[in-house]
């Protein structure tokens, strides 16, 4: 049956946010979900806060928005709404993309339908999926701009991940990634991209040839790193791992925004085949190496460093993201691209100051509650 796309507005967005629950003795992540969305369910709060796959884990899903203006006032609403319920259950919450030294066997899984379904499926990798990330949703008016736009962003997935890095430590050690958090969405079979259709029609063909096979039931099951979500009129862009602060994760939303707009606006067409030969090499320059990252353009076959690469592209849709009220947000992504600097590089640094795992996840945490918003003035937010 073929999947219905449910236009939206074009260019609206929203964020969801998985973030972690802690304990306040070691920092250690802590099952303390069930109990702290109890207590937010009896607060009316804009979006929503849910669980996600673990009991060590929640997420925030924001209202539809327009501007940035208005999510990052949302998104304030509701980090001080959970914060504070969460120290009345002597827990902590904080961004980053994996916590530094959890154990993954020690997680246990939301005892929700869809979630035990992952777990049967999917084994040990279900609890490794404690891991947290950014999702950001840019609305569409229909299937083929959906298409579209889910491939026009793929060349620009670099730059959101070196944006976004939080994820520097896995498991109690420095990885010398700048994101730990792909790796275990790369381990799932339906992770990656999207294949090379160019039309709603087309994808539709390919969603029921997988359904046909047994292998999806639903969107929800592709992991890929963007993906059109047509019950909801969308794309999702999934790479992201979660910023320490809100502003943070509102910039980069903002950023989605502004660069969709621009890519609509200017659209070119090409053939899908070579950018895809060198998606998963410039996904891993981005991961291991951030803004240092070298990127290859398949089509001009040079290379170009990523911080030079998201620079350019800043300046470019400089004027979309005026007209859309996004040009605060984005002047401070440029600065943090000028300065090469990330979440990955900030819980570095702490770690050298701190020299113990559980105080760099104390800092974080309060780095969240806080919002840095001194740093975020300086452009390091």
């Amino acid at each position: 049956m073929p999947l219905e796309f449910h236009a939206s507005e074009a260019l609206t967005f929203g964020v969801e946010l998985e973030l972690m629950v802690l304990n306040t003795r070691d920092y250690n992540l802590s099952r303390g979900a069930p109990d702290l969305l109890a207590r937010l369910a009896k607060r009316k709060l804009p979006g929503e806060v849910k669980p996600e796959i673990t009991e060590s884990m929640i997420e925030v899903n924001s209202a539809v928005n327009r501007r940035h203006a208005k999510l990052i006032e949302e998104l304030a609403v509701v980090r001080d709404a959970i914060t504070a319920e969460a120290e009345r259950l002597n827990l902590a919450i904080a961004g980053g993309g994996s916590h530094p030294f959890h154990q993954w066997q020690e997680r246990r899984i939301f005892p929700s339908e869809r979630f035990l379904h992952v777990s049967t499926l999917y084994g040990y990798l279900a609890k490794q999926f404690t891991v947290f990330g950014q999702h950001i949703h840019v609305g569409v008016e229909n299937g083929d701009d959906a298409v579209y736009l889910t491939h026009a962003l793929g060349p620009y997935i670099p730059h959101f991940i070196a944006l976004s890095a939080s994820s520097p430590f896995s498991q109690g050690v420095d990885t010398s990634f700048e994101t730990s958090r792909l790796h275990a969405v790369s381990a799932f079979p339906l992770s990656g991209q999207m294949p090379p259709v160019v039309t709603w029609h087309e994808f539709n063909r390919y969603f029921d040839e997988m359904a046909g096979y047994g292998i999806v039931a639903s969107m929800k099951d592709f992991y890929w790193d963007i993906r059109p979500k047509p019950e909801y009129g969308t794309i999702e862009i999934r790479i992201c791992d979660t910023p320490l602060t809100m502003e943070g994760a509102a910039q980069l939303a903002a950023y989605a925004q502004t660069l969709a707009a621009h890519l609509l606006a200017n659209r070119r067409r090409g053939p899908l085949e070579p950018q895809y030969r060198v998606y998963g090499y410039n996904r891993f320059q981005a991961c291991r190496f951030g803004y240092e990252a070298q990127l290859i353009d398949p089509y001009t076959r040079t290379s170009v460093r990523l911080r030079e690469h998201l620079l350019d592209t800043l300046e470019r849709i400089g004027p979309d993201g005026e007209r859309l009220g996004a040009k605060e947000p984005l002047e401070g992504l440029w600065r943090m691209a000028q300065a090469s600097q990330n979440d990955s590089g900030w819980l570095r640094d702490r770690y050298a100051e701190l020299k113990s795992m559980p105080d760099v996840v104390r800092v974080q945490a309060l780095r969240w509650k806080e919002s840095a918003r001194e740093e975020a003035a300086q452009g390091r937010a």
